[in-house]
């Protein structure tokens, strides 16, 4: 009969103590949304896009006229030993008009660089797949940059398919005021 060491409990305790706490962000974490909105920006190469400053966040996310169907939700990820935070993600809902129901929509998932590989991407998508769920959705839809090869298979990886046969269109900027 073998006794359990003292490191070995402690190892035991801490396996048992999730890596990462995630939470849903409120009005106060606006000025780190926009820093990890920048820093995923930048890992995307489209820095210089980024529009979005504190007070638009803050309206659209959190403010009186924000509108409430569709509207964005953000869940903040942060490392449970130290308290860092280590991600996020901006998600909404839409409907599907062919399935007949909700769905969700994954605007942005983000870890940072210090954070990738350790299991954070799957917690995520577990706590927006119990989302989903509980709100009788049918499915879930993201995009992902072509060039992002780990993030496709980590996709793949989930069970997801990639869309053949659809093309994302977008009308911004000076198209947008124009129609």
């Amino acid at each position: 009969m073998s006794s359990t060491t003292e490191e070995q409990q402690q190892q035991q305790s801490t396996s048992s103590t999730p890596a990462f706490t995630l939470r849903a962000a409120t009005a106060a974490d606006v000025p780190l949304i926009l820093t990890l909105i920048k820093e995923l920006a930048e890992f995307e190469r489209l820095l210089d896009q980024v529009t979005a400053t504190e007070a638009t966040l803050a309206a659209s996310l959190f403010g009186q006229g924000a509108p409430t169907v569709g509207s964005a939700r953000v869940l903040l990820a942060t490392e449970t030993a130290s308290g860092q935070t280590a991600g996020f993600a901006l998600y909404f809902f839409n409907f599907s008009t062919f399935v007949g129901r909700p769905g969700l929509y994954l605007e942005d998932l983000y870890v940072r660089d210090g954070f990738r590989g350790r299991g954070l991407g799957r917690q995520v998508f577990g706590e927006l797949g119990r989302v989903a769920r509980e709100a009788g959705c049918g499915r879930m839809e993201w995009a992902v940059l072509d060039w992002n090869s780990k993030a496709r298979d980590f996709y793949g990886g989930l069970g997801a398919a990639e869309m053949d046969g659809w093309i994302l269109c977008r009308l911004a900027g000076r198209a947008l005021e124009a129609i």
